[in-house]
């Protein structure tokens, strides 16, 4: 097998302009009379989401903490009676978060501007209870959030929007990556006066980027219904790094 030479190396650098070099950074390595040549390339791949991850849940306050906490699991067993009615089946409901916490009065402010240096002083108790949230029908997204704050929801945190099968995606991304790799292997060992024999080793890095739409908190100000809130899914795309090793020869 026929090493590369000295002015085949060079022909293969000069033809490296830096805008090639940022996508694909081919190194010929000569072992052993083979000569390997490494490429990295990155294949993507774009899809609707077909999921949803959002988290709702109640804050009560009382003025002690069975009050607190007794409001809040009546109102909790409010909201989720309303997931359940909103087609939300129950292995898609989980509590993510149960705490109760006392309240504190302000520290006192005396005439000279300082603080009193008094013990502090416990004068409520707030009690918090949140449920993540698993949204199979999309289309359906909007009117749950709708039912959830007429059922006393004061919380609601997402959505997350998610593939239920990433690993679909994953591959169509990773077939592209690889036809990209194999692609500029071939125009560098052609460039070289040289061919592709073979692939000697293949890594992988990806990763899957959501476009996800935030609502930050709604609040029932009020005991006015409000319509049901817009929600706009976009796209997901899923990208995949990989690095591969070609074996070359003349």
């Amino acid at each position: 097998m026929k090493t590369l030479t000295f002015a085949a190396a060079a022909a293969l650098a000069a033809l490296t302009t830096p805008a090639i070099a940022q996508v694909a950074s081919p190194v010929p390595t000569i072992t052993a009379g083979h000569t390997l040549l490494t490429v990295n390339a990155e294949g993507s791949s774009t899809q609707q989401p077909d999921l949803a991850m959002f988290n709702s849940g109640v804050t009560t306050q009382g003025d002690t903490a069975s009050a607190a906490l007794a409001e809040n699991s009546r109102k909790m067993t409010q909201v989720v009676t309303a997931l359940k009615r909103a087609g939300i089946a129950d292995r898609d409901i989980q509590t993510s978060n149960l705490s109760l916490n006392p309240v504190y009065a302000p520290p006192r402010r005396l005439p000279d501007g300082s603080v009193e240096d008094q013990p502090q002083r416990i004068v409520a108790y707030q009690a918090v209870n949140q449920v993540s949230v698993k949204q199979r029908k999309l289309d359906d997204y909007g009117k749950v959030i709708d039912a959830l704050v007429t059922a006393g929801a004061n919380q609601v945190n997402g959505p997350n929007f998610m593939l239920s099968t990433p690993d679909t995606a994953m591959d169509e991304a990773r077939n592209q990556a690889i036809k990209m790799a194999r692609q500029r292997a071939q125009l560098y060992a052609s460039a070289a006066g040289l061919r592709v024999v073979g692939i000697v080793s293949i890594s992988e890095s990806g990763s899957y980027t959501p476009q996800p739409v935030m609502y930050d908190r709604i609040m029932t100000a009020s005991a006015q219904r409000a319509p049901a809130p817009p929600v706009m899914s976009g796209e997901l795309e899923t990208k995949v790094n990989v690095t591969v090793q070609f074996e070359l020869a003349a």
